[in-house]
């Protein structure tokens, strides 16, 4: 079973967050969902962005970082949307990472170094989503796919940047539950 620390999006730490962790945790993973904003949740990506931005990006991954510093190293880590910041760097930087579940968002890999050699990761992505597919988050992913082989790019039909979240508008189901399977196959994979 595999260990994951699951860094929430821009809205903060949400029922749709713990519901989908709690899946994993379900299947026996064990899943750690730390707080990036401090008690604070928001009703809107731009509100939430805003606050991530007045509280600067450095302590956003700083609070990643020091959320990792307790747990063991051999983790995956999975981010949604803003979460891919942290999710992405820690997988990149810190020793032992099992692998990468990157939702709604990816950075080019040059952003914190080089890809890590054999790092297996998932990117999960609404094909009409105009964050994903508009703002070069696709465009990074695809980069990291053409040059690593155990990197997968999965695109859902849809608009909706939170599609996998259950305590959303934007939730769809059936994308959700095979963006689920997906997960749990990775994590039973490198686990």
């Amino acid at each position: 079973m595999a260990d994951v620390l699951m860094f929430h999006h821009a809205l903060g730490p949400n029922e749709g967050l713990r519901a989908f962790a709690d899946e994993l945790r379900a299947a026996g993973h064990t899943v750690h969902t730390p707080d990036l904003f401090e008690g604070r949740t928001f009703e809107t990506i731009d509100e939430g962005v805003a606050y991530a931005r007045d509280t600067g990006w450095g302590e956003i991954l700083g609070r990643g970082e020091r959320a990792a510093e307790a747990l063991p190293k051999g983790l995956v880590y999975a981010g949604f949307s803003l979460g891919v910041l942290p999710a992405q760097m820690l997988a990149q930087t810190r020793a032992g990472a099992k692998g990468a579940l990157l939702f709604y968002s990816c950075v080019p890999a040059s952003e914190f170094g080089e890809w890590p050699a054999g790092l297996p990761a998932q990117i999960h992505g609404a094909d009409a989503d105009p964050i994903f597919m508009d703002e070069g988050d696709v465009d990074a992913a695809r980069e990291l796919v053409e040059h690593e082989q155990q990197v997968e790019l999965f695109l859902y039909p849809g608009d909706q940047h939170y599609f996998a979240d259950s305590s959303l508008p934007s939730y769809d189901a059936a994308a959700t539950r095979l963006l689920t399977e997906r997960v749990l196959e990775f994590l039973e994979r490198v686990g």
